[in-house]
């Protein structure tokens, strides 16, 4: 069989759906990244990748042979290297059935045993939305004017001041980022306000979403789906978080070469045999900053009442740049402040201290914490001990 043209060969292996950022890409490239996408889907769904044979349904034999198709030409196999996070294109060990070159759904339906389905038939597809097609329109929505734009207009108003004061902050949104009510964006260069979030739902793909309500600062408004709009933030080179007011300038989340390390959040646990003490090691730490070395800054702790006069060890360190130290620290203790620890110990001449900094939490609640710091949401939560959990507060 004559080879076939990269327009012919792009089109039959998939339909439009996202793809990364690639400003270059063609509606051709678009397509054979939208099948692999789909297969994909299908991995995530079914915990396997998909295979060939009569038993198996018409859309797993149709994803396995569009996969035979991308792993043969180099060309497509390029597309999708970058994507190809479970492995697809390295494991061919379930291929069945020898690899067919079809030019039309029709031949394909028929290579797989399937006779094509007649006009009529509840089994006929006349056209279906591809999967891009569905996320364009979500992301899209339905933008319409705000009619009490009044009520939020303010809120646009300050947060341009204190960006330009900085009291505010814009920073890269990260893949997949919290997205919560109150919460403000950078998106195509308009700021966006999530003024409300729907009941939540689950997907076709078993995941959570919600239906939400976006001002955009032109005056109008959108129903957009959540993890669409974490979807066009991320496209979006651009796309930024705003963060909440509390954080200010704490730290940038970006480094360069001119850029210096200026401090250092460290997580430590004490060795000492104090009885409550050795009964909650786990989930005991001091929680510090520091602009020097850690392991100088406790060389003489069991000397010292703040360590609880007992030797301790680093359990977590998280560099900072152009850090302000004293702010960073004092967001940090305020958060932890009903889970401070209480108690007393005497310092080597006997007389009572009452040691500070110390807190019952648990290593994974501290690392989540400085996480929300990093993307400035921080203000959206606050510890509940009782749970040991993180949970959203109001939104201001």
């Amino acid at each position: 069989m004559a080879e076939k043209s990269n327009k012919e060969l792009l089109d039959e292996l998939g339909v439009e759906a996202e793809r990364n950022k690639n400003p270059t890409s063609s509606p051709r490239d678009e397509r054979v990244v939208s099948g692999f996408e789909e297969i994909q889907r299908f991995v995530e769904l079914k915990g396997r990748a998909p295979a060939h044979g009569e038993e198996r349904d018409i859309f797993e034999r149709l994803y396995a042979t569009r996969l035979d198709q991308i792993r043969s030409k180099e060309e497509c196999r390029n597309l999708v290297q970058g994507l190809d996070y479970q492995g697809l294109l390295n494991d061919a060990s379930f291929v069945a059935e020898s690899q067919a070159e079809y030019g039309s759904d029709e031949e394909l339906l028929a290579e797989l045993g399937v006779e094509s389905p007649k006009e009529g038939d509840v089994t006929f597809l006349k056209h279906v939305k591809s999967r891009a097609e569905v996320r364009a329109n979500e992301e899209v929505a339905s933008r319409m004017p705000c009619k009490d734009f009044e009520i939020f207009k303010p809120i646009f108003d300050a947060v341009q001041e204190e960006l330009k004061s900085g009291v505010r902050e814009m920073r890269p949104f990260r893949d997949n980022a919290d997205v919560r009510q109150g919460n403000l964006f950078i998106l195509s260069g308009q700021k966006v306000y999530v003024a409300a979030i729907g009941e939540e739902f689950i997907t076709d793909y078993d995941r959570k979403d919600s239906r939400l309500r976006v001002i955009y600062d032109n005056g109008t408004e959108s129903d957009i789906l959540l993890r669409s709009l974490q979807r066009a933030l991320n496209k979006d080179e651009s796309g930024r978080r705003i963060t909440g007011k509390s954080l200010g300038s704490l730290f940038s989340s970006e480094t360069n070469d001119e850029d210096f390390a200026s401090g250092t959040i460290y997580v430590l646990r004490s060795r000492s045999d104090h009885p409550i003490i050795e009964e909650n090691r786990d989930i005991i730490h001091k929680i510090g900053v520091t602009g020097g070395s850690v392991e100088r800054r406790i060389t003489n702790a069991k000397l010292d009442p703040t360590y609880l006069m007992a030797d301790v060890e680093v359990v977590a360190t998280y560099e900072l740049y152009n850090i302000n130290r004293s702010k960073l620290e004092h967001i940090l203790h305020k958060f932890f402040d009903d889970a401070k620890l209480d108690i007393q110990i005497n310092d080597r001449f006997g007389n009572p201290v009452i040691p500070k900094e110390w807190f019952l939490v648990p290593l994974f609640i501290i690392d989540n914490v400085v996480q929300k710091i990093r993307e400035g949401n921080i203000s959206d939560y606050s510890y509940d001990r009782g749970s040991a959990k993180l949970v959203l507060v109001s939104p201001e």
